[in-house]
């Protein structure tokens, strides 16, 4: 196991990058600690994968270090860093047995026949392979395949981290929540430091204790599931996390608070007090869908809206208002009535975020409580 570092690391295909947009990673310092599970979460061309291929040794980057257990690692080539990478389709030899794939990377290392034996059925045991050992690769289905594989990384005792990039696009969606379930698992039985590539928010949260949100080459923010859906520090966090994601409004400063049309919104005083030091920064209201709060009537403080489309979900609404000239979204239980025609609606100050150039605004007592 190890921990994992970036320091000051920026990769650019280009070879005479002239600015930032020239470059697939941008510089960032980064820290995965020893035995965590970590979901690196975004977008197809977001970086991801070519993060996941420095750290690797597969590819080296333009600036910066790669550091396991602070020890530089750039200079090492993959064999010797002690990684399994699980891809996102299948690589096992098709020839050999399942036994045979799996026994491989401990027979290189030269290990002895009784411990290749144990450790093959150990593992085998965990993924539920046993019924398969003896059949050949070739004849094995897809998500049979990506079994024997992820297999193939979780078999060594001395690898410092396992990555995984996208490893469930292959298999059917039916044994997805299985199989995650199942990494979570071998996870908690044997600690080993795991990062985990995806453009699914729901793999992310079902398997990673804390996510790495990439946006642009950046990570744009690092936290818990939890932070990154009641507090986004960044509004591309606020849009790609969620089902839908979060309403975002241009807003202007006003007395008191901010406007978007002739719709005002009140903010505390030690917001309003950050908010003047933005100066001419592009100014965004936030707020989720699951927060956004549906009167039955007319209520002090709430906004008349318009109705303009219910989708019903089953557990839940989504029902679509006209808030001015603005479209918001607002998330209903099953047993909530929703209101015809007209809705009155409000903001619960505690929920709503203010973002200038895409970055969360927090009050001074906000930050020391972070």
């Amino acid at each position: 196991m190890a921990e994992i570092r970036l320091h000051n690391l920026a990769h650019s295909y280009s070879r005479t990058p002239t600015g930032p947009q020239d470059y697939a990673i941008r510089e960032m310092n980064h820290v995965w600690e020893q035995g965590g599970a970590y979901a690196l979460l975004g977008p197809s061309g977001c970086g991801k994968s070519t993060l996941l291929n420095i750290i690797s040794g597969l590819l080296k980057p333009s600036h910066g270090e790669v550091q396991f257990d602070a020890k530089a690692v750039n200079a090492l080539p993959p064999e010797q860093r002690n990684i399994a990478q699980v891809f996102q389709f299948p690589v096992v030899y098709d020839t050999m047995t399942v036994f045979d794939n799996l026994a491989f990377p401990l027979r290189n290392q030269g290990l002895a026949e009784a411990k290749v034996l144990s450790k093959v059925h150990e593992i085998a045991e965990v993924l539920d392979l046993h019924p398969l050992l003896h059949r050949k690769a070739r004849n094995l289905t897809a998500d049979e395949k990506q079994k024997v594989s992820m297999g193939r990384g979780l078999v060594r005792d001395d690898v410092s981290a396992i990555l995984f990039d996208e490893p469930l696009t292959v298999i059917d969606p039916h044994l997805k929540w299985k199989l995650r379930r199942k990494l979570k698992q071998i996870h908690e039985q044997f600690n080993i430091t795991m990062v985990y590539v995806t453009h699914d928010q729901l793999e992310a949260s079902t398997f990673a204790d804390k996510i790495a949100v990439m946006y642009g080459g950046q990570i744009v923010q690092f936290g818990t599931p939890r932070e990154l859906f009641e507090r986004p520090s960044h509004t591309f966090v606020g849009y790609f996390i969620g089902s839908p994601g979060m309403n975002l409004i241009e807003v202007e400063r006003c007395p008191g608070g901010v406007r978007f049309g002739a719709i005002e919104l009140p903010l505390a005083d030690a917001l309003n007090r950050r908010l003047a030091e933005c100066g001419g920064q592009r100014l965004q209201a936030g707020i989720r869908p699951e927060f956004v709060h549906v009167w039955e009537g007319p209520y002090e403080g709430a906004l008349r809206s318009e109705v303009v489309h219910v989708e019903d979900l089953g557990t839940y609404k989504i029902v679509t208002l006209r808030l001015g000239e603005q479209l918001l979204k607002a998330r209903l239980q099953e047993d909530q009535q929703v209101p015809h025609k007209q809705a009155y609606i409000s903001f619960p100050a505690q929920w709503l975020m203010l973002y200038a150039d895409d970055v969360l605004v927090e009050s001074a007592q906000a930050e020391e409580q972070a």
